[in-house]
């Protein structure tokens, strides 16, 4: 199969995407900045909704979330305080990191407009907007990298979601990442990925 240029260049920004946790103290420029969040805000979204918001933290604010996250760690078992910390240090090194939190406004117009029983319309709603906000991570990460910006998606801050959506003043609810966003301080290794023939079945 014959790829354009253009296709060739997505797929190799795809691959070349990698989870970097330490980063240099270079600045990130506005433009790169408004550059991958638009780019997050045209992922799909059910229904159209863009239940999402970007909270942008630089300075105090960031050092705020990083203090955070250290202070609560220790409230968890080995691991996830583990984690808990290294995360911490990655917001700590990166000079921008962005936070993704959906609004609710699509469980919300959903349950309204579809005349079913009210906890299966939230759960569905609620999946279709969390599908929905990964799906604008995915964007931002991907559009990171072909400006020569590292990042990582930060999932294990879940465990203090209410915390993280306070810090941002947004409402309590559901909650998706923390992404730092910088020049990585060393090269990531590409993690070795199951076999592609393993992962597709083809059913005719």
């Amino acid at each position: 199969m014959c790829l354009s240029h253009s296709a060739r260049v997505t797929l190799h920004h795809i691959e070349a995407r990698r989870s970097i946790r330490s980063f240099t103290d270079r600045p990130v420029s506005q433009e790169d900045l408004l550059t991958v969040l638009r780019a997050a805000n045209q992922a799909p979204s059910a229904h159209n909704q863009q239940s999402w918001r970007f909270s942008v933290l630089r300075g105090k604010r960031k050092q705020e979330l990083a203090t955070l996250v250290n202070a609560r760690a220790g409230e968890f078992p080995r691991a996830a305080a583990v984690l808990l910390r290294m995360a911490a240090r990655s917001i700590n090194s990166a000079p921008v990191v962005v936070v993704v939190a959906n609004t609710g406004a699509l469980i919300d117009h959903g349950t309204k407009l579809f005349q079913i029983d009210k906890p299966l319309a939230q759960d569905f709603f609620k999946t279709m907007e969390i599908q929905s906000s990964a799906a604008a991570i995915q964007n931002l990460l991907v559009a990171a990298t072909s400006l020569g910006l590292a990042t990582v998606w930060l999932g294990i801050l879940f465990l203090i979601k209410d915390d993280v959506l306070r810090l941002m003043g947004e409402r309590e609810g559901e909650f998706m990442a923390v992404i730092p966003v910088g020049y990585e301080a060393k090269p990531g290794i590409a993690p070795k990925k199951i076999d592609f023939e393993m992962m597709v079945s083809w059913l005719d």
